[in-house]
């Protein structure tokens, strides 16, 4: 990856290396880590961390958290494991297909599993020019296999956190029922009045809590776009801004 960018997170506490072209993390990454109930001392899991901007930013809200990042490609692999060195984070990156994990992490459970998979269906979306960013937002893994690994890799009472593309919801609800318990959903809505375009979702090994859908947070202020600059809500910019936690139901 010879053209590569320095991209600041949470007001510069986070800075990554990413590709010029090619997958680029944006806002969603943020939003999934500040999600996560973690509690210093605990251990973390992210499938398909890229170039590891929410697993930093998972251990840049939460000290004391050691996190493993996997992912396939091994260019976002290398610029994931420079990031943390260079934070100075507790950050181990395998470069791994999920559905064949390395012997080592098969051995392992995790306090949290948490990911990002690709958007959209292979079969039902026009494949992006760039290699990189074709496997990021729409990969041959099929979202159920994302789930069973998960489950898989998750301690018990330990939770499984995604973030997903609201239509593609019943699919992670259907896969996710049999494996997790305590089910909980937060959609997150461009602007008031509108639909939800994104959603969160977490699930609890052995869970016995009854299915929670939370009230939709918004995330701009106002009913459209109507001046240059950003517009996000107080809650969303402390998180993208100030670090602060996206807890479920906020």
């Amino acid at each position: 990856m010879p053209s590569l960018t320095h991209t600041d997170f949470l007001n510069g506490r986070v800075r990554a290396w990413q590709p010029v072209q090619g997958y680029r993390a944006g806002v969603d990454p943020v939003l999934l880590a500040a999600s996560l109930p973690v509690q210093t001392g605990q251990s973390a899991l992210e499938l398909g961390c890229g170039v590891g901007v929410a697993s930093l930013c998972l251990m840049a809200r939460v000290p004391g958290v050691a996190v493993t990042g996997v992912e396939l490609q091994a260019d976002y692999a290398a610029l994931a494991q420079r990031n943390g060195g260079e934070a100075g984070a507790d950050f181990t990156v395998s470069i791994a297909d999920l559905r064949a994990l390395p012997a080592d992490l098969r051995q392992r459970q995790f306090d949290h599993v948490f990911a990002n998979p690709p958007y959209f269906q292979r079969d039902r979306s026009t494949a992006a020019q760039d290699a990189g960013r074709d496997i990021a937002f729409g990969g041959d893994t099929p979202l159920a296999t994302w789930v069973e690994v998960a489950a898989k890799r998750c301690a018990p009472k330990g939770y499984v956190t995604f973030i997903q593309r609201i239509e593609r919801l019943p699919e992670l609800i259907m896969a996710m029922q049999p494996l997790l318990g305590s089910l909980e959903v937060q959609p997150l809505i461009p602007r008031a009045g509108r639909e939800a375009q994104l959603v969160l979702i977490r699930g609890r090994k052995n869970g016995r809590a009854d299915f929670r859908l939370h009230d939709g947070i918004v995330m701009h202020e106002g009913a459209e776009h109507l001046r240059d600059g950003e517009d996000y809500a107080p809650k969303i910019r402390a998180v993208l801004r100030d670090g602060a936690a996206l807890p479920f139901g906020s």
